[in-house]
């Protein structure tokens, strides 16, 4: 006989409220574990699509871990050293950048730029601002990154922790799936895989997205020789996971620079804009629909909040998760409105069908597919659909 409604509330809030304490209290000593736990997920379907191509579980894990570290190693010595000091230039520049400007608008609009002109101090101001506080700015921001756990045991832990997740990650999945609860087990399952939906259609999609971008950007500028290219391509790929904020940011920082660059040549100019205008259209005709899909995505201001709240409240742990917790929150919500469209307390005591015609509400929900590789377990049930990780 299952347990009342009321009391199944009380234990399932006292785990949430366990669970967030737990993370709250740990928050900087689980952080190895929860980037390695985030990286297996994002990897379990390469390793799924190698043991369709005939390799065995541990030797896919192997040859996934062999380029990963390969790849580290290019970035360590290529990428990351130019993003460093393309950077370190962009603020020390930064100052004879806004005097530029500052000259530019006293010839173009005199009357704005005189000395007790607000319009002229300020620009003078960020400049100076830039300079002094732009070296300080990075330093404190990878300080804190480093300053959560050593990184040295960080760069150790996570690859060892993604190593041996991803090789037992559908065991895993298949022992939680034997501590579910039995009444609730097909209503978890069923949230388990939208939850999965939402994961992989949009955020491994949209980390895709993000790179491409980024790559695209960072050579592209640089090879019609753009200042700080290679940077502001980086800083445009890196809010691309935000929808416009990429474009509009890395676009105007561009289009400043090439203006500053450029002035007076103006197809280099137009060069600048149509990268861009390009890496859009492929945004939006290709990369998004190809590797994003139809999947339910989040809300620009609900994955703000969820970033905001969570670094708030968790730190840079609460980072990590801000976006995988903002899509199971909402596939939760979505849950909880349908419930609610179909109690007495939204339809009362007569019959649904009689409600009128303008205050029905349809609820629509997207067809979750199965988490992939686990079907033996049970957790994904006899309906299951298509895998997270046959798209791409």
């Amino acid at each position: 006989m299952a347990l009342p409604v009321r009391v199944q509330l009380r234990y399932w809030g006292i785990a949430a409220v366990a669970f967030l304490l737990t993370l709250w209290l740990l928050g900087n000593v689980i952080l190895p574990f929860l980037v390695g736990g985030a990286v297996a997920y994002f990897l379990d379907p390469v390793a799924d699509r190698l043991e369709r191509w005939g390799l065995s579980r541990a030797a896919a894990t192997g040859a996934i871990s062999v380029l990963a570290v390969l790849l580290f190693i290019v970035a360590a010595l290529l990428v990351i050293p130019t993003l460093v000091r393309q950077l370190g230039q962009l603020i020390e520049t930064a100052p004879q950048i806004f005097q530029q400007l500052q000259t530019f608008l006293t010839g173009r609009f005199p009357s704005l730029m005189d000395e007790q002109s607000v319009l002229r101090e300020t620009i003078v101001s960020i400049g100076e601002m830039i300079r002094a506080r732009g070296g300080e700015l990075v330093t404190r921001v990878l300080g804190s990154a480093v300053g959560v756990v050593n990184f040295i045991v960080f760069m150790v832990v996570v690859p060892v922790v993604a190593f041996y997740l991803l090789l037992d990650w559908d065991k895993m999945v298949g022992r939680i799936d034997g501590w579910l609860p039995r009444d609730h087990a097909p209503t978890i399952r069923k949230l388990a895989r939208e939850v999965d939906d939402v994961l992989a259609g949009f955020v491994r999609g949209q980390v895709l997205v993000c790179l491409i971008l980024g790559v695209y950007y960072a050579i592209m500028l640089s090879l019609i020789g753009l200042n700080f290219g290679f940077v502001v391509g980086a800083i445009a790929g890196f809010l691309t996971f935000i929808p416009y904020v990429g474009a509009l940011v890395g676009g105007a920082l561009a289009i400043g620079l090439a203006l500053f660059q450029y002035w007076g040549d103006w197809w280099w100019i137009v060069a600048v804009w149509a990268i861009f205008q390009s890496g859009q259209f492929v945004e939006g005709n290709i990369l998004t629909p190809k590797l994003v899909g139809g999947s339910v995505g989040l809300h620009p201001v609900w994955l703000l909040f969820a970033l905001s709240a969570f670094g708030t409240l968790f730190g840079f742990a609460g980072l990590l998760v801000a976006v995988p917790a903002a899509a199971a929150l909402g596939v939760l919500a979505r849950f909880a409105m349908q419930q609610y469209m179909e109690s007495r307390l939204f339809n009362g005591l007569g019959d649904p069908e009689e409600v009128a015609p303008d205050m029905r509400v349809e609820v629509v929900t997207a067809p979750a597919p199965r988490l992939r590789g686990v079907e033996e377990s049970g957790l994904l049930g006899p309906q299951a659909g298509p895998g997270r990780g046959d798209a791409g």
